[in-house]
């Protein structure tokens, strides 16, 4: 049992780290290997058109990233 409280503790605090780290930096977590782009392949489906789907949401973005510009202070 305490082989088990232990284990549990030393995850609870890498989790927590984890956490923290994105908290703080605002960056999700990556591989070290670079994913899909170390072999040439742009995107995760790698289609030659992009769908409706993908297509709304860099629309919306787009449109975010607009209204962010629009309003910026400085």
């Amino acid at each position: 049992m305490e082989v088990f409280i232990a284990a549990f503790i030393f995850f609870l605090l890498a989790f927590a780290g984890m956490a923290l780290g994105y908290i703080v930096k605002r960056k999700s977590i990556q591989g070290s290997c670079g994913g899909l782009g170390s072999i040439g392949v742009e995107k995760v489906c790698d289609c030659p058109e992009p769908c409706d789907a993908r297509k709304k949401r860099e629309a919306r973005e787009a449109a975010r990233l607009a209204q962010l510009e629009k309003n910026r202070i400085l």
